[in-house]
């Protein structure tokens, strides 16, 4: 049985009249509205709908988009510099804007992903020299981190750096420099930069490779004083679900360093497995790659064991799936809807686990000092009594003398 009460806060409240005298006997309807944990899916499907330029493709994200909009309450969007600034200076931030604002608006919050890469990079940076090339990449991470202060508050600062100074499937500008200042040097830099332009922002470390290397990077991070505010993983699983065994273990090798963990990048597929010979995912290329309904059960169970393990361990505070839709990286089905927008089992046991299992919803009288405590799991809540409504946060962090509203 599952351990969440680390997940759970109270909160007295305490209830006055109009009066400013404490209301006894009076109602109050409970309800969590949003999570403190992170449930999060990449929020492509979002930004294409927000930024649709024909009406036949609106018509075919839309459904998508509230799928995701009724579930989730933290995505990722692609800050990849490549595509988000494809010739110097064509900067597509207003685009970015826009999906941004609309899911903020909604109380989401968001991730930009990544602002230092040697994948999806920007090939008009090779012409430049090093050192030009390092000055363009700290004012491209100060330029994204000051236009989304405040908006975006989640940034991967940098994106796989244990394989980053070997990469040699192509020429790309960030090899370049991690090569050229070393790989140490580079994320200090970049994460000053992120950190100077938006000190409140939560900056991610990112990697796919999970084993004693990734740790040892991090260590080193952390002796040269660079401001990780939490370790991302990768966990995409097209050769097969990792296991409990597998989790727990990656789990508890980056646990020692203390800090909250994110899983940013989760992928469980519901059509056959990536053969397992395959040592790059990005080199199976199969003519098709559907979902199947016997592996929809299969993705739903594995799905299920995975999310109710990281939520029931405390250092864990964000779970990001990727593609919301079959057919997005590697053309996978590693969705939760299937290509036709239809959700599969494991959208609705998400929906299960986020809405009604692992959320708040009851109702309490006041006693005689118009007091009634708030119990449940950590987030936003809404209060109504009267007929009126209060928005109380219920994570831990208030005073034990309690919140006094007032019921007019």
């Amino acid at each position: 049985m599952e351990n969440y009460e680390h997940r759970k806060a109270r909160k007295k409240i305490v209830i006055t009249g109009n009066d400013g005298k404490p209301a006894s006997g009076k109602q109050v309807r409970i309800k969590l509205k949003n999570h403190s944990f992170l449930f999060g899916w990449g929020a492509f499907d979002v930004m294409e709908h927000t930024n649709a330029d024909t009406e036949e493709k609106k018509e075919r994200f839309a459904p998508r988009a509230k799928r995701w909009e009724e579930l989730f309450n933290y995505g990722t969007l692609p800050f990849y510099w490549g595509q988000y600034e494809p010739s110097e200076g064509d900067v597509r931030q207003d685009r970015m804007m826009k999906c941004v604002d609309r899911l903020t608006k909604d109380g989401a919050k968001v991730k930009g992903h990544p602002l230092c890469w040697h994948t999806v990079c920007a090939d008009w940076l090779l012409k430049y020299s090093d050192e030009e090339i390092m000055q363009r990449q700290l004012d491209r991470i100060t330029r994204e981190v000051s236009a989304f202060k405040g908006k975006v508050t989640l940034w991967d600062v940098i994106n796989e750096t244990v394989i980053m100074p070997d990469f040699d499937r192509y020429d790309n500008a960030v090899t370049r420099l991690c090569r050229h200042y070393g790989r140490i040097p580079l994320i200090k830099s970049v994460f000053a930069a992120a950190k100077a332009a938006d000190p409140n922002a939560v900056l991610l470390i990112n990697d796919f490779n999970t084993s004693e290397n990734y740790a040892r990077v991090i260590e080193e991070c952390l002796e040269a004083g660079i401001p990780i505010d939490a370790i991302g993983i990768q966990s995409h699983q097209h050769q097969g679900y990792w296991g409990a065994e597998k989790l727990e273990s990656v789990l508890h090798r980056f646990e020692r360093f203390g800090l909250p963990i994110h899983f940013t990048e989760n992928t469980i597929i519901s059509g056959k497995l990536m053969p397992p010979e395959i040592v790059d995912l990005n080199d199976f290329n199969p003519e098709s790659w559907e979902s199947l309904p016997e592996y929809e059960e299969r993705q739903k169970k594995e799905l299920e064991e995975m999310y109710r393990i990281l939520f029931a361990h405390p250092l864990v505070e964000a779970v990001t799936g990727w593609d919301f839709t079959d057919g997005g990286w590697l053309n996978a089905p590693s969705g939760i809807l299937r290509r036709d927008g239809s959700p599969k089992p494991a959208y609705d046991m998400l929906s299960g686990l986020i809405k009604k299992e692992w959320s708040t919803e009851y109702s309490a009288v006041t006693d005689d000092n118009g007091c009634f405590e708030l119990c449940g799991f950590k987030g936003e809540y809404v209060l109504s009594v009267d007929g009126k409504e209060y928005i109380v946060r219920n994570d831990g962090s208030d005073s034990e003398e309690g919140l006094r509203l007032s019921a007019r």
